[in-house]
């Protein structure tokens, strides 16, 4: 079988292929890659294990021996690489009637584009079920939680009080982000990296965040919020289906994590018995989190 692999787009699977019809639309920009920190991976599978660090050293009275603290191991996360598969035929007679000229190109770039939409929309569905009950991370808990268990108290990556995309809410959750601590309940230096809103909000974030004076008030005061460039950028993801959730990335390492295992492929081939011609695209990859520090929320409003 012949595989004709040219990133999203294949080239045309039989040759001679120069015309096509039906409604050929153009597509969004990639957008998962602005979800997650994309790696690759040569692994069935790729898995992330939480060591602990230390805690506070306590004081050391005159002759005594140094107390001594050690690295305890913490939740497993494993991301099994999944497969994803879709083709399509052109038949003998529509061969033999040289039909497939014209249906084969706008065959070829639906699938292409069948597989481009199904890796934005897995990556967003892991968004998506941010606060559903059954897509749970390492430590036990959904994504977006109130309650990630750690060494000392649970912690929180969403703000206290749910709320819906303003410039308050976000100061509240840089604040937030500024306060985060490890697993032993130490500070660290954690800031937001990007805002992501559904289509819905978009409008708002680029009143929030690129004013130069405070957002919808008559106040003559500077929008702290750009002024201290807290969060540097902010994307619209058009996969979200809640149209009140947003997400603030972070720089936390290993928290929101995309490995691409095998990069989309296209192939061709011709059935014996029937004399059809087939044509199919593969890809494997696999999306998720480790660290639940990589992601704050406004909350499930």
């Amino acid at each position: 079988m012949a595989l004709i692999t040219t990133g999203n787009h294949p080239k045309a699977l039989w040759p001679g292929v120069h015309a096509w019809f039906g409604a050929v639309y153009a597509e969004h920009e990639t957008e998962y890659t602005s979800l997650f920190d994309v790696k690759d991976s040569d692994q069935n599978y790729e898995e992330d294990v939480e060591h602990t660090s230390f805690g506070l050293a306590p004081i050391k009275p005159e002759g005594q021996a140094t107390a001594y603290d050690q690295h305890q191991q913490g939740f497993t996360k494993r991301y099994v690489h999944v497969a994803y598969s879709l083709g399509y035929i052109c038949t003998k007679e529509e061969i033999a009637d040289n039909l497939y000229e014209k249906v084969s190109m706008a065959r070829a770039q639906s699938l292409a584009f069948s597989m481009a939409q199904t890796r934005e929309n897995v990556g967003a569905n892991v968004y998506n079920r941010a606060y559903t009950g059954g897509y749970t991370g390492g430590d036990g808990v959904v994504l977006c939680s109130t309650a990630h268990p750690t060494l000392g108290a649970n912690q929180s990556n969403i703000l206290s009080t749910a709320s819906q995309l303003s410039e308050a809410s976000l100061e509240d959750i840089c604040v937030d982000i500024m306060d985060a601590k490890n697993s032993r309940g130490l500070k660290i230096s954690l800031r937001p990296t990007e805002l992501i809103v559904p289509t819905a909000e978009i409008f708002e974030a680029q009143r929030i965040l690129k004013s130069a004076l405070q957002n919808d008030t008559a106040n003559n005061a500077i929008n702290s919020l750009r002024s201290l460039n807290a969060i540097p950028k902010y994307s619209v993801n058009h996969y979200f289906t809640d149209t009140n959730n947003w997400f603030v990335r972070t720089n936390a390492p290993n928290g929101m994590c995309w490995f691409n295992r095998e990069s989309v492929e296209f192939g061709k081939d011709n059935d014996f018995d029937t004399d059809n011609a087939k044509a199919k695209a593969y890809m494997r990859f696999s999306a998720g989190w480790t660290d639940w520090r990589g992601l704050y929320a406004g909350g499930n409003v």
